[in-house]
């Protein structure tokens, strides 16, 4: 695979010690230490890149180390669980310099005593090639390994590697592994097993069953990593104790099931399902009925696909002349450690989408809130336009994060109606959103942009928005209504998001207020949305206009120019009796529902956002000191001081989910 990249081969050096026991790794070790100072001595490098944590990178890294070579070491700062930990930490002892994959291995590598200068979060340099791996003939490449006959999603990888800390008992999971897929009755492609301690022992037991003649199993030393990328991505499972499992696979949201403790420190994805305790074979099957054949967001915690443009500038800003001595930083360290270094400066950042009922609006908003940059367009009236605006706008708006240094974890979609968030599904639309239910929102985005995807109804994002940024910031119970076009809203319950049995919780705009209201959009009458809603207000303006009872002194309104609730709001102001009578009309039956609010949830806060609150504040607060019960007066009613409660909604969904491994 070397020589098909073209590299200029200087020297080929042969030191594994074949055995595939304890004493055959310490002995390949030993031989490469012998063989490698002659080596570096005739080629003399500036840099060693060291890569990984397998004991023969190690004998690399002692040697360039006490040779005086600069070492880079890739992927340094991860845990796994076995031995390769004391490798890759005494790596990390021995390099001059730090590329890291994730986050949480910047921290442990600063944790470390390593120099915040020398480290860059890269990401993992194969995701580069991950991210962009398209093969639309995928399927001959799943024929030529798993047979004519096997369909995507329709079969499982297997690998599985032994633990050289408990050799014993890593030969048994393999067994029941093993015995496990033969129950399933999938076809399986079986990679042999690495050559650490206990390996030919595993090779023993996969002979013993046969699975190198059994119908349902190919067994293989090794597959082309641009073939082994299609098959894990096309596959209806992957089962073993892979670093790959928890690592690459991620990025295409493949199911994995994670056996025993070889990997048990590492990050995983919400595709990564851990059999720890894999003591039976009943466990096993357990968990590929569980997995097998779903399909899951795509996770980005191991890199975005820009790895290796970063790793390039961090190497060409590596100052050969400076003293080659290592310098640790020893506690206490910074107490604010982030990515700001002096090579890379990126902010953690959610691409935010709301589609409203006239505009559709995508955003990069940072950690912090601050939208960093915002596009808006008029909302399309056909599904087929709309989705492709949205694509057309979320690929735009994620290469411009590129250039302003915003690293995109996540797309959050806010949309009015009902929305089934664990599926990413839209139900079904309100009237101001046509051709718009039963749409899978979070598929066509992931697949586009290789982001995890998260969808929720414009309420309840209203709700996430106040918890993470707004008044609702610490509280364990609070209530928002959203006052705009429509009524809608969102309920936080000890902290957590409420969606209802059938997703239809919080559409307070639908709380029958009067049994002989007015007709609402729902189909009823009485609804505070048919008293207070921005639609509600244009109808009652519309009649007074159509009365010549609207305009008074110091209004006008264009020949062209459509009434609407402004012009209500304007009239009421400037004293037209009738207006400000409808106004305390739509205020009181915004304040009822409060009311009913708060005997029912009874909330620690309730928050009013949109448009219209500021003009209903004072009145719903008459009204709770009229109607509501004492127990309840004294619940705080506030105005939101969020500009874009939706945005800033859609964009919590991401970062409260994707830094909660961090925080």
């Amino acid at each position: 695979m070397i020589e098909q990249d073209d590299f200029d081969i200087n020297t080929r050096l042969h030191t594994i010690v074949r055995g595939e026991d304890e004493a055959a790794m310490v002995e390949s070790v030993g031989l490469a230490l012998v063989k490698l100072p002659d080596v570096l001595n005739r080629l003399k490098p500036d840099i060693m890149i060291v890569h990984g944590d397998r004991f023969d990178a190690l004998a690399l890294a002692t040697s360039a180390a006490l040779m005086n070579i600069r070492i880079l070491h890739i992927e340094g700062g991860e845990v796994s669980g076995t031995i390769d930990d004391s490798i890759r930490h005494a790596i990390t002892k021995l390099a001059h310099y730090h590329v890291c994959c994730t986050r949480s291995a910047e921290q442990h590598l600063i944790s470390m005593c390593e120099d915040h200068d020398r480290i860059l979060l890269a990401g993992c340099p194969s995701y580069d090639k991950l991210l962009s791996a398209k093969n639309k003939d995928y399927m001959s490449i799943i024929r030529m390994w798993l047979g004519d006959d096997v369909k995507s999603k329709d079969y499982i990888v297997a690998l599985q590697h032994p633990v050289t800390t408990d050799i014993k008992h890593s030969i048994k999971m393999f067994e029941l592994t093993l015995d496990a897929l033969i129950s399933f009755n999938k076809r399986t492609l079986v990679l042999f097993p690495n050559i650490d301690a206990g390996s030919k022992e595993m090779v023993r037991v996969m002979r013993k069953k046969g699975i190198e003649h059994h119908p349902n199993f190919r067994a293989v030393k090794h597959v082309p990593f641009d073939q082994f990328i299609q098959l894990v991505a096309h596959a209806g499972c992957m089962i073993g104790n892979s670093s790959c499992g928890v690592r690459e696979v991620g990025a295409f949201g493949t199911p994995v099931i994670n056996l025993g403790t070889r990997q048990i420190g590492r990050e995983t994805g919400e595709n990564v399902l851990h059999v720890r305790d894999a003591d039976t074979q009943d466990k096993i099957l357990q968990a590929l009925h569980l997995q097998f054949g779903k399909q899951y967001p795509c996770s980005k915690i191991y890199g975005d696909g820009n790895a290796v443009p970063r790793i390039l500038k961090f190497l060409k800003s590596i100052d050969l002349q400076e003293p080659l001595q290592k310098k640790f930083c020893f506690p206490p360290v910074k107490e604010n450690i982030s990515q700001d270094i002096d090579h890379i400066l990126e902010t953690l950042s959610a691409l935010a989408v709301d589609l409203g009922g006239t505009n559709l609006r995508v955003a990069i908003v940072s950690m912090k809130g601050e939208i960093v940059k915002k596009y808006t367009q008029f909302n399309p009236k056909t599904y087929e336009e709309r989705i492709n605006l949205i694509l057309q706008m979320c690929v735009e708006a994620a290469a411009e994060a590129v250039k302003l240094n915003c690293r995109i974890l996540g797309v959050g979609i806010s949309t009015g109606g009902r929305v089934n968030p664990r599926e990413g599904i839209v139900l079904h639309s309100t009237k101001l959103i046509q051709e718009w239910n039963s749409v899978d929102l979070r598929t066509p985005l992931s697949d586009t942009l290789h982001l995890p995807v998260w969808v929720d109804n414009d309420g309840n994002c209203a709700a996430l928005a106040e918890r993470k940024f707004g008044q609702g910031k610490g509280l364990e119970n609070f209530v928002t209504l959203i006052t705009g076009t429509g009524i809608g809203g969102g309920i936080i319950h000890q902290h957590e998001l409420i969606h209802g049995s059938s997703f239809c919780a919080a559409e307070f705009g639908h709380l029958v207020v009067s049994l002989d209201g007015p007709d609402c959009s729902c189909g009823s009458h009485g609804c505070i949305e048919a008293y207070a809603s921005g639609m509600a207000l244009q109808r009652e303006a519309k009649k007074l206009h159509d009365e010549d009872l609207l305009l008074v002194e110091g209004m006008s309104v264009l020949k062209d120019e459509a009434v609407s609730a402004v012009h209500l709001i304007q009239a009421a102001k400037l004293g037209n009796a009738k207006a400000q009578s409808i106004l305390r009309t739509a205020g009181t039956a915004l304040g009822l529902g409060v009311v009913n609010i708060l005997h029912t949830i009874n909330p620690s806060l309730v928050i009013l956002s949109g448009v219209l609150a500021s003009h209903y504040i004072h009145i719903v607060k008459d009204v709770i000191r009229q109607q509501a019960l004492s127990s309840v007066q004294d619940v705080d009613v506030v105005v939101s001081d969020l500009v874009d409660p939706a945005l800033l909604g859609a964009a919590s969904m991401v970062l409260d989910y994707t830094t909660r491994r961090i925080c």
